[in-house]
């Protein structure tokens, strides 16, 4: 019999301890949510579309973000070669999936965010803080 070996890496790999840790760095990055939460209400985009909807993000983050989520799967880029070249983004199928999970997040969101803004209040009302 072969004994697994875990090495110091492995053992404090944060993905092991929790194991949505991946799903977070995927899914809960900076502008990873409004992109696919805008690509699922709106549906396929212009690079530019999605710019107007998501003011607050530069052009640069959003080429990055979209390349990472297309890398991930979660968003597809189409590409027609016409004069002008014109290229469309989507929520892919695998990033439709998480629909459920942002719909949850969001009434959670509707049921909780107020006694969030509460105990924020007290902590910073609170003596010695």
């Amino acid at each position: 019999m072969r004994m697994a070996v875990r090495t110091l890496r492995e053992e404090t790999a944060p993905e092991l301890a929790c194991p949505v840790s991946p799903v977070v760095d995927i899914v809960f990055s900076r502008w990873t949510t409004p992109i696919l939460w805008t690509l699922h209400a709106h549906g396929r985009q212009r690079f530019v579309e999605l710019e107007r909807r998501i003011t607050s993000i530069t052009p640069k983050v959003l080429t990055q973000r979209l390349r990472r989520l297309e890398r991930d799967g979660l968003v597809t880029r189409t590409y027609h070669p016409e004069v002008p070249p014109r290229v469309e983004y989507e929520i892919s199928a695998l990033g439709l999936t998480l629909a459920p999970l942002f719909a949850h997040l969001a009434d959670w969101a509707a049921g909780h965010l107020p006694e969030v803004e509460r105990a924020r209040e007290r902590y910073d009302e609170a003596p010695n803080r």
